[in-house]
Formats: C-alpha cells, sequence, structure tokens
C-alpha cells in the first residue's frame, strides 16, 4: 500500500511538470526578447517603448504583430519617458513604390505641411518608413510604416515631434 502512494506520488509529480512545460513555460517565453536585428527585420527597431506598442495596439488590430512589437520593446520606466519627443522627422520611400502606398501619398499631399520639421527623402528600393531626428538632426529611431493609415502617421508626428517654437 505504501509503494502504490509512493508510486502515484511520482506519477503526479510528473504530471505536474508535464503542464508545466506544456502550459506555463510557452506564457513565460512569450515575454521573451527579439534581438535588434530580428526587430528591425520585423520593422520595429524605432519603437523602443512598450507604451509605444500599447499605442500600436489602439490601432493595429493584429496580436501577432502587437506581440512582437511587445518582444521588441523596452519597459517604461516613468510615465516622463514615455513621452520622448523628437526635433523632427524625415519619411524615406522609393519615388516608384509610392504607387503601393496611397495612404502615404496622401499624407505627402495634403498633411506634410502641418509639421515644419518634417521632410520626404526618397531613395531608391526603400520601404517606407520614418526616421526620427534629436536636437542635432542625428538619426534616433528609425520606424517601417509600411501599413499605416494616414491618421496613425499624423498621430504618431503629433506625439512625436516637438512643436516647432514661433520666432
Amino acid at each position: 500500500m505504501v509503494k502504490t502512494e509512493i508510486l502515484s506520488m511520482d506519477v503526479y509529480k510528473y504530471f505536474i511538470l508535464l503542464l508545466l512545460v506544456t502550459f506555463i513555460l510557452p506564457i513565460v517565453k512569450s515575454k521573451e526578447q527579439l534581438s535588434s536585428g530580428e526587430c528591425e527585420d520585423l520593422g520595429f527597431s524605432g519603437l523602443a517603448l512598450c507604451s509605444d506598442c500599447h499605442t500600436f495596439s489602439e490601432y493595429v488590430k493584429n496580436q501577432e504583430l502587437v506581440s512582437d512589437c511587445l518582444k521588441c520593446c523596452t519597459e517604461d520606466s516613468d510615465d516622463s519617458i514615455s513621452k520622448i519627443t523628437y526635433s523632427g522627422a524625415i519619411l524615406e520611400v522609393c519615388m516608384r513604390k509610392l504607387v503601393f502606398y496611397p495612404e502615404i501619398v496622401g499624407f505627402i499631399e495634403e498633411e506634410k505641411d502641418q509639421f515644419p520639421t518634417f521632410k520626404v527623402q526618397y531613395l531608391f528600393n526603400s520601404p517606407p518608413k520614418l526616421i526620427m531626428l534629436d536636437d542635432k538632426g542625428q538619426h534616433k529611431e528609425t520606424i517601417r510604416i509600411d501599413n499605416w493609415k494616414r491618421e496613425h502617421m499624423l498621430q504618431y508626428l503629433r506625439e512625436k515631434v516637438k512643436p516647432t517654437s514661433a520666432s
């Protein structure tokens, strides 16, 4: 009888271990961080803070994409950090590929003038991306915007690009 109880306890332990490996580890592993190269390949090289991913999730309803974003972000350590702003932005895109991005064309034609420190740069074979600039005009972050809608570009730039001071 005692031997049977010990045997059933061992089976119970193995069962718990199997449950742990099967269900708990994938949940923990889902918060893994991707390398910067993997993140850039996914188009998330510029979304440094997880609050950006949460904002992103309000506009993009693809859970896998949001999950990838969360694997590439850094936890916000302070609310003030989540409001990082830039002095300017460059939209880099291939002029020949613009026909495939009507939302970006609409933004360039009708909205870009709202942002005096925003420039469009045409570079052969470049996918559409925003390059965020610091006070010295140096590239700080790069964000792929292939599937962004015009209103998403507008809101992102309103939140992230410092307004110019009137002289």
